[in-house]
């Protein structure tokens, strides 16, 4: 059995089978919410939140974490007193295959031609 402070700090995330299209697209079409998700999908690792300088308040950078994780997108957990996040590729190229790779691309094609990167 778990202690109340280890449990306290586990976050809720969907199950794999409980991941829906609709809730990924949601999450992603939000630009903030996207370039986390490029981001993380660049490194191929685990992130901290606070390696992310998104221009937004803290409440709002947390809110867009929140949405990600509610949507099956991204697995947050924490490592000591960091809140690290991953992208959950795996069981989004399992229930949609090519979808995620096929979005990153969009996105990059996009910050070209928009010339943000």
């Amino acid at each position: 059995m778990t202690s109340p402070a280890v449990s306290s700090r586990a976050l809720p995330h969907p199950e794999r089978r409980e991941i829906r299209l609709e809730g990924i697209l949601h999450a992603l079409s939000d630009p903030m919410r996207l370039q986390i998700v490029r981001e993380l999908a660049a490194v191929g690792d685990e992130l901290s939140c606070s390696h992310f300088d998104l221009p937004v308040t803290k409440s709002t950078t947390t809110h867009h974490f929140r949405v990600l994780r509610e949507s099956g997108v991204i697995r947050q957990v924490y490592r000591g007193t960091a809140k690290m996040n991953g992208l959950r590729r795996d069981d989004l190229d399992d229930l949609f295959p090519g979808l995620l790779d096929a979005l990153l691309g969009a996105a990059a094609r996009q910050a070209v031609r928009l010339g943000s990167g």
